[in-house]
């Protein structure tokens, strides 16, 4: 179920007549406001719908994409030296950084 976001729409703004009284407001002005008014709510009403379809093409899509199991991946094999790899390049990168830091002080 749609929920209705305006209740107004375009044409009955367009078309809606205010009554003059005396030290009223001009109606040149109301007109001009009003004709501004009517182009931002259809710029709004387009980007809603813009969204909205959008948003059930990705649902769609969530939809549609296979579950990734949890199985790991072929190259976990490897991860423990990986790891360690990259645990000894961090470690001799904070030595030669903090090192030149230390130096660099005294």
């Amino acid at each position: 179920m749609k929920e209705t976001v305006a209740q107004l729409t375009a044409k009955e703004i367009l078309e809606r007549e205010f009554k003059t009284a005396m030290r009223g407001y001009k109606p040149e002005e109301v007109d001009a406001f009003l004709d501004q008014i009517i182009k931002d709510y259809e710029a709004f009403l387009e980007r809603i719908e813009t969204l909205e379809k959008e948003n059930q093409r990705l649902q769609q899509r969530a939809t549609e994409t296979p579950k990734r199991s949890a199985a790991p991946a072929p190259a976990a094999a490897n991860t423990g030296t990986t790891n360690f790899d990259i645990l000894k390049r961090l470690s001799n990168l904070e030595k030669e950084v903090f090192g030149r830091k230390l130096y660099e002080d005294r």
